[in-house]
This record gives C-alpha cells, sequence and structure tokens, in this order.
C-alpha cells in the first residue's frame, strides 16, 4: 500500500509540474507561433490556428527584421551593453569579494557595511545625478555610460554575494595553499575561482537577464544611436501600433537569448542558489 501511495504521489507531483510547465510554456509558444505568422493572418485569426494550419507558418518576418535596421542596430546594442556589464561586475565582484572575505586591510568591516547599504538604494534615485553627472562627462546618451550605470548599481549586490559564498570556504584549504608558498593572485585564480564557479555562473546569470531586459535606464541614458532592443521594440509601437509582423520577431529575438543563456549555465546556476542551504 506504501508503494502505491507514494507511486499516485508522484504522479500527482509530475502532473502538476507538467500543468505548471505547459502555462508557462503557453506565452512562448504564442509570441514563436505569431512572430512565424504574417500580419493578415495574425489580425484576422488567433495564434493557436497555426496548429491547424501550419501553412501560415514561414520565415518572412525574419528576413523582414534582419533587413530592418533599426531592429539590428538594436539588437547589437543590446550585446554591447550587456556582455561588458555583466563581465565587469563579476570581474570586480569577485575581485572585492575575496578581499572581504579573506585579506585583512583597514577598514574591510566599515567599507563592507557600505558596500551592504548600498543595496538598500533604489536605482530610481540615481537616475537625475547620475544623468547630470554623465552629462558633464560627455558620457550620456552613449553605450558606455550604460554600462557604467548598470557596473555601478549591480556592484553592491554582486559584492555581498560572492563575498558571504568565498567567506564559506575552509580556511584551512587557503592556509595550506600560503604555507605552500602560493601568493594571493595564486590562490584566487587557481583555488577560489574554481570552487566559487556555481555561485559566479549564478551572479552572472542575475547581472546578464537584468541589463538584457532592462528598458528604464536605456530609456534615460541612450539615445537613438545606442538604444537597446528593449528600447527600440518599445519605440515600434508607438510608431506603427499594431505592427505584429515586426514585434513578435523582435520579442521573440529579444527573449531566446536570455533563455539560450541560462540554459547554458543551468547547471552552475542550481549549484550556486543551493549553496549553503544544505551541510
Amino acid at each position: 500500500m506504501n508503494v502505491i501511495r507514494r507511486g499516485l504521489g508522484n504522479a500527482v507531483v509530475q502532473a502538476f509540474l507538467v500543468v505548471v510547465g505547459l502555462v508557462w510554456l503557453t506565452p512562448l509558444a504564442g509570441l514563436l507561433l505569431s512572430s512565424l505568422r504574417s500580419s493578415q493572418d495574425s489580425a484576422s485569426s488567433g495564434w493557436w490556428t497555426a496548429l491547424a494550419s501550419p501553412g501560415q507558418l514561414s520565415f518572412d518576418n525574419y528576413s523582414a527584421l534582419l533587413k530592418n535596421s533599426g531592429m539590428t542596430r538594436a539588437f547589437w546594442n543590446t550585446v554591447l551593453i550587456s556582455v561588458p556589464a555583466t563581465t565587469l561586475v563579476v570581474v570586480v565582484a569577485a575581485l572585492a569579494g575575496y578581499a572581504f572575505a579573506w585579506l585583512d586591510f583597514p577598514g574591510r568591516e566599515p567599507v563592507f557595511l557600505l558596500v551592504v547599504a548600498l543595496l538598500v538604494v533604489p536605482v530610481q534615485i540615481g537616475l537625475l545625478p547620475v544623468a547630470k553627472l554623465f552629462g558633464q562627462l560627455g558620457l550620456f546618451g552613449t553605450i558606455p555610460g550604460v554600462v557604467l550605470f548598470h557596473v555601478a548599481y549591480g556592484l553592491p549586490f554582486a559584492v555581498f554575494l560572492l563575498r558571504n559564498y568565498f567567506a564559506e570556504m575552509p580556511r584551512e584549504m587557503l592556509e595550506a595553499a600560503r604555507m605552500d608558498g602560493g601568493s594571493e593572485w595564486r590562490i584566487f585564480t587557481r583555488l577560489v575561482l574554481p570552487v566559487g564557479r556555481p555561485a559566479i555562473a549564478s551572479l552572472a546569470i542575475f547581472q546578464f537577464l537584468w541589463v538584457w531586459n532592462d528598458m528604464l535606464v536605456a530609456l534615460l541614458f541612450a539615445d537613438s544611436s545606442s538604444q537597446p532592443l528593449t528600447v527600440e521594440l518599445q519605440s515600434q509601437i508607438r510608431q506603427f501600433g499594431s505592427n505584429i509582423d515586426v514585434l513578435a520577431p523582435g520579442a521573440f529575438l529579444s527573449l531566446v537569448v536570455p533563455v539560450v543563456v541560462f540554459f547554458a549555465f543551468q547547471r552552475h546556476f542550481v549549484q550556486g542558489v543551493m549553496a549553503g542551504s544544505v551541510k
């Protein structure tokens, strides 16, 4: 009886998870099918009709999207913003996290408390002061300006996360490396980074998703030549209204890149999220 009950319980849980997965995947499937239909088909019927009439589907919208200079420029602008902003945050946070966790220097605790205090500062508070500063420095309306803003506001959480993860490493392991003559840089690159790879991968995913999907910061700090895909899609909606043949493939392109990144680092992401939950 216990085996039967356990089997029924597992079947119920699996059925529930399947239902939840289908609910979450339905908007994605609808967006994909809409991006493969013509504007006339989208205006006359819902996307689900393509399941019964697959002849509606074609890649004409994506061909037109690739010929749209505004959308292609916005896509590469998004890449030029997201990749440096993620890389800089991960590199600086890893160095700072190791320093706060294992190096003794004057003012270490007060400085770390200041970093933690910055976590509660809303992004909206810094928009206007930073915009004024960037205007004086000539960075307003440029890709480097958008990158610097994301780096500055992503670092407090990143340093806090990696410092706490690095601090959980056994002290004996680092002391043994020092006794063997290893320098701090060698210990950091050969020991700490490989052990901290799950947390670093989790941080990279979070930061990349945040920057890739951002529209508020880009809407304020980027001009027409440096605006990312999110702002370009919003501009297309404002200019042309219901041009689904452009918006649907652009939105799906904007969505599929973070999905690919997430699944590429899924194993490390799960390890980083679960780190410390089980001793």
